[in-house]
């Protein structure tokens, strides 16, 4: 999977995180929350949930496919 990492105008980076790089070598991180992924035992579903409004985005059977929907949909 590819990553991509944005940095604003002051300086600031923003991506989903990944292990792939240390980015610890870049400066000090921020790690804030952009989905939960949580099981479902009602529907039998994974659901990847908005962090701040906690509404579904996606939902599936499978969670390593609501992990790519994840890394595909935010980067």
């Amino acid at each position: 999977m590819n990553s991509t990492i944005t940095f604003n105008a002051d300086g600031n980076g923003q991506c989903l995180y990944t292990e792939a790089i240390d980015l610890k070598n870049i400066g000090t991180l921020e790690i804030k929350r952009a989905t939960n992924i949580e099981f479902n035992d009602h529907t039998q579903l994974w659901e990847v949930r908005d962090a701040k409004n906690n509404g579904i985005l996606y939902q599936d059977a499978s969670r390593e496919i609501c992990l790519c929907w994840e890394h595909e949909n935010l980067q």
